[in-house]
C-alpha cells in the first residue's frame, strides 16, 4: 500500500493546524469519590448500569435488590435524574454563597461611600472657589470639633433650672414668711428660732 499524499516526509500531515494533546484527568479522583459512597449504594448503581447496558434484565436487577420490579423502576428513573441532573451546563466561576455575597456588598458600600466623599469633597472645593457660604453650620462643627482653634469662642454652659429645685426655693421662701414653724436654711441644715 502507498502513503497517501497528504502526508508530509517524516509521517507527519501536511496542511491544517495540531490539535493540542487533551488533558487526560486522573481516574483516582473518580474513584476515590465512588468509594466514599455506600457498599448498597454502588452495588445498587452498578446493577442499574448493567439494566441499561442489556446485561441483565430488570426483574433479575429487581430479586438481586430485593425489592418489586416496581420499586427497582422507581430506584432507575431516579438514577437517570440524577445522571441527567449531574450533565447540566454549570455557570464558570466559583459557586455563589451568602459569605462571597455580604464580602461582595461590603465592597460595594465601601467603594460607594469613598465615591460620596470625594464628590462632597469636591462640591465644598467648587463652592469655596465661587465663594458660596458654607450649608449649614453643624457640618462644618463636626468637621472641626476634634481640636479647637486658637481664637474659637467655649460655648457658655446652660445653667440647670429643675422644677424640683423651684420647688424647694419655694418651699423655703414659705418657711420664711411663717414665723410660729421651724426654719430650714439651704446650707447650714435645720435651725430653730426662739
Amino acid at each position: 500500500m502507498t502513503e497517501p499524499e497528504s502526508k508530509a516526509p517524516g509521517g507527519k500531515r501536511s496542511g491544517g493546524a495540531r490539535r493540542p494533546a487533551a488533558k487526560k484527568r486522573s481516574a483516582g479522583a473518580t474513584t476515590r469519590r465512588l468509594r466514599s459512597e455506600s457498599v448498597e449504594t454502588r452495588r445498587m448503581a452498578a446493577l442499574i448500569l448493567e439494566v441499561l447496558a442489556g446485561v441483565r434484565t430488570s426483574t433479575e436487577a429487581a430479586e438481586v435488590l430485593g425489592v418489586s420490579a416496581n420499586r427497582y423502576y422507581l430506584l432507575e428513573a431516579r438514577a437517570l435524574e440524577g445522571l441527567v441532573h449531574a450533565c447540566r451546563r454549570r455557570p464558570r466561576g466559583p459557586n455563589p454563597s451568602p459569605e462571597r455575597e455580604v464580602a461582595r456588598l461590603k465592597r460595594e458600600v465601601a467603594r460607594l461611600e469613598r465615591d460620596r466623599d470625594r464628590g462632597q469633597a469636591l462640591l465644598r472645593l467648587a463652592e469655596r472657589a465661587v465663594g458660596v457660604p458654607a450649608r449649614n453650620a453643624k457640618s462644618a462643627a463636626k468637621k472641626g470639633s476634634g481640636k479647637r482653634s486658637g481664637g474659637a469662642k467655649k460655648k457658655r454652659q446652660r445653667r440647670p433650672t429643675a422644677r424640683a429645685l423651684r420647688v424647694a426655693k419655694l418651699l423655703q421662701d414659705a418657711e420664711e414668711n411663717s414665723v410660729d414653724e421651724p426654719r430650714v436654711a439651704p446650707d447650714h441644715g435645720p435651725q430653730v428660732e426662739s
